[in-house]
Parts: C-alpha cells; sequence; structure tokens
C-alpha cells in the first residue's frame, strides 16, 4: 500500500502516475504486500528535516526513514518506511539535465526506495551496487536513465 501526501499543489506532479510506479517498483522488489509513505514537500520543509535528522541546515532531494532493519516487523502491514521528495529540488534537477519533472520524482522515488531497502552509495562498492539496482528499477517503470554508467 501507498501512503501519499502531496504537500506542494499545483506543482505538475501527476501523483496518480506517481503512485502506480511505486506500487510496480515495490512489486520489482518483492515488497508488494509492504507499505510506504510518499510525501512531496517543498524545499522549506526538506530543509527543516535534513536539520533535524541529519544536522545538514539545508534542503535535499530526497530522505529516506526505514522501519525495519532488513526484517519483517509483526503487524498487519510491514512498513517499509517514509520517503520525502523536495519538488522544488526535483525541479531544478530535472533542468539541470533536461528531464521532466515526473521522471525526476520517478528517480528519487527509486533512490528513496532503495535507501529503504538497505542500500546506501558513502563507498564506490556501495554506489556501484545501487546504481546497478536504480538503473534496473528504472528500466521496469520503463524510465529511460538518465546518468551515464560509471
Amino acid at each position: 500500500m501507498i501512503h501519499f501526501r502531496n504537500d506542494v499543489r499545483r506543482c505538475g506532479a501527476n501523483s496518480r502516475a506517481l503512485k502506480i510506479a511505486a506500487r510496480r517498483l515495490m512489486q520489482e522488489l518483492g515488497e508488494e504486500r509492504s507499505s510506504v509513505s510518499l510525501s512531496l514537500v517543498d524545499d522549506e520543509t526538506m530543509r527543516q528535516l535534513n536539520h533535524h535528522h541529519r544536522g545538514k541546515d539545508q534542503a535535499t532531494d530526497v530522505l529516506s526513514f526505514p522501519m525495519r532493519d532488513g526484517r519483517a516487523l509483526p503487524g498487519p502491514e510491514d512498513t517499509l518506511g517514509d520517503i520525502v521528495i523536495s519538488v522544488e529540488t526535483a525541479k531544478r534537477q530535472a533542468a539541470g539535465y533536461g528531464a521532466p519533472l515526473q521522471r525526476e520524482l520517478e528517480r528519487l522515488l527509486i533512490h528513496g526506495l532503495l535507501h529503504l531497502m538497505g542500500h546506501d552509495h558513502h563507498v564506490a562498492h556501495e554506489r556501484k551496487a545501487m546504481e546497478a539496482q536504480e538503473r534496473r528499477l528504472a528500466q521496469c517503470i520503463g524510465m529511460p536513465w538518465p546518468y551515464p554508467v560509471r
């Protein structure tokens, strides 16, 4: 199940398509019985979250808040966690490489989901593995990958 919230009205995001992509991605990850919370926010909200949770007083594109440590939790539904995306940052990034906003939101959704699944990109071998998963997941939703293969 996708719990969706858009706090940035008339931002140009296709909420329905984003929820469909999220369901497809979770299915591809073998998490179709799990739930995830997906929120679209502005830069100021993202800055506050980033400052509170990571000590960084600036907006970022996506934050992920995992709810489990690799194992299913007891209860009626297994919650992977929360993904928060800054629409304003996503718009700037999309413009930077000539992509539509919707594709950038999907890319950030993929990135956030992989963080919820335990992937990271702080060291080279982790980054390479995560990027390979990002490309695989992008392909499963018919999304052209905007980055060169390293």
